[in-house]
């Protein structure tokens, strides 16, 4: 595992207004003195980005929800790596299973992964499955989803990719969710860092695995203790900037 934890707070479609954005942002920067060894991120929705970047902190790195996977042409909607990076992004979650809900599949993801790196963005690609079945064939569709959204993708340039495990059964926003705990956290991670090590031999041992299976205050410290990760991805508790805090300030102190 590597030393330094990342904590990368995902937004999604929140807060409603910019008013409302600068707050939130403005509350995590100004408890961030303390922070030292701990990288974080924060994702807001695009038309936020360009705002929050002018509220000066080098502690906070920006990042986007998605990115699309040209430069430039007819692309009604979409909003490229190379825009992103142009307003101070700097890392790019894709394949959130909230996108996948809506269509987007692991080769539409595998060209937003390149298009990231070739706009020097971080790629933060997520994987995790629905449900659990007994047989364990989740872990073939783990596996599947690692292996066709990273093909392509060189040697060189994996250890530029973090992994999110997000178990989708887990997320605050699944219907009937049920709590995962790190002992499910650290069988996944395992079986990830397995397949990219076949993948991309001693490479992939630089490669960070987060973990964002609606993670809160309360369990930050056992999934980052016995999770095997190198850091988390909230999504509801990043939108209040006190717990976002505390799971920031717990990780920076293990």
């Amino acid at each position: 595992m590597l030393n330094k934890k990342i904590i990368i707070g995902n937004w999604k479609m929140n807060p409603l207004t910019l008013k409302e954005a600068e707050k939130l942002f403005s509350g995590v920067a100004k408890g961030m003195s303390s922070i030292k060894k701990t990288e974080v991120v924060i994702c807001p929705p695009f038309l936020y980005l360009e705002r929050l970047k002018k509220i000066r902190t080098s502690k906070i790195k920006l990042g986007a929800q998605d990115s699309f996977w040209g430069e430039v042409g007819a692309y009604t909607g979409e909003v490229s790596g190379e825009m992103l990076y142009n307003v101070g992004v700097r890392y790019v979650i894709l394949g959130h299973s909230e996108r996948r809900t809506i269509g987007e599949n692991n080769q539409d993801i595998n060209k937003k992964i390149k298009g990231a790196l070739t706009s020097s963005l971080v790629p933060i690609l997520c994987v995790g499955e629905s449900v659990r079945d007994e047989e364990h064939s989740y872990f073939n569709l783990v596996k599947t989803q690692l292996e066709e959204c990273l093909i392509g993708i060189s040697k060189n340039s994996i250890s530029k990719v973090i992994i999110a495990y997000e178990p989708v059964w887990a997320l605050s926003s699944t219907l009937n969710r049920k709590d995962a705990t790190s002992a499910d956290s650290r069988e996944m991670v395992i079986f990830i860092r397995k397949i990219l090590s076949d993948k991309f031999g001693a490479e992939a041992g630089t490669v960070r695995i987060i973990y964002g299976g609606g993670v809160n205050e309360r369990d930050t410290e056992d999934f980052l203790k016995n999770g095997g990760v190198d850091g988390l991805l909230p999504g509801r508790a990043s939108l209040d900037a006190k717990k976002f805090l505390n799971i920031i300030k717990i990780a920076e102190n293990l």
